[in-house]
């Protein structure tokens, strides 16, 4: 079965909306607390805002003959390596209790400065203290599970503009120079598929409910529901 997604149009499109107003809406319950210089971190914090992505994987999940009670939404922590344990987005779990997809969600909204750093180290720290955990075998007697990544990042001057790099004892990679925000989440994303450390991910710009794209082709939302749907369904003697 081929992948179409213009049947998931609607639903993409509602993930960003949901996003937004998710968003607007933690903003605006900050504010009206009187918390000082509360409300950005509370939109950071909410938790919620990619509800709507959840919503988006669980239906493709279905369509592609994942029973529902196989499908974690919710109170998802697997364990670490380094840590023990680390709560994710979204799970599917085979009723023999094989780990088949792990997938975490992200958003950037301003504050890029202080905040790209802390993004690359969450994605790196997940992924690798999943799979040193997969190594030491402690999700037993199964393949290597589909790890994805998915990332929304405010389309803006600030994200869009060139950013300078500081190369006070060495100089940086040649890709960093010269590069936006949005850029360097471009190069972040292919590289966690390079190394190996997610099976797929997705990097969306949003300026606002109604606006959304894809940054780049290889790293589009095409390309991840795609590959996720794909695996889903060559899995599919797992659930029967």
């Amino acid at each position: 079965m081929s992948f179409k997604i213009d049947k998931y149009a609607d639903l993409i499109q509602n993930a960003i909306a949901y996003f937004w107003n998710t968003r607007n809406k933690q903003l605006n319950d900050q504010i009206n607390r009187d918390v000082q210089d509360a409300g950005n971190r509370g939109a950071v914090t909410g938790g919620k805002q990619m509800d709507g992505f959840v919503a988006l994987l669980t239906k493709i999940a279905l369509d592609s003959g994942i029973p529902q009670e196989c499908i974690y939404t919710r109170n998802n922590q697997l364990p670490g390596y380094f840590r023990p344990t680390k709560d994710w987005d979204f799970l599917i779990i085979s009723p023999t209790k094989k780990l088949i997809a792990v997938i975490e969600f992200k958003s950037q909204v301003g504050s890029f400065g202080n905040n790209f750093n802390n993004r690359t180290e969450e994605a790196l720290g997940s992924a690798v203290d999943l799979w040193t955990a997969f190594r030491e075998n402690v999700f037993p007697n199964q393949n290597a599970p589909w790890v994805g990544y998915l990332m929304t990042v405010e389309r803006c001057a600030k994200s869009m503009s060139v950013v300078r790099v500081a190369e006070p004892h060495f100089g940086v990679l040649d890709e960093f120079k010269n590069t936006s925000y949005l850029d360097r989440y471009s190069i972040l994303c292919r590289k966690l598929i390079l190394e190996r450390y997610y099976t797929s991910t997705a990097l969306l710009w949003t300026s606002d409910s109604d606006a959304y794209g894809d940054v780049a082709e290889d790293i589009s939302i095409n390309t991840f529901l795609s590959a996720f749907s794909g695996y889903l369904q060559g899995v599919a003697n797992e659930f029967e």
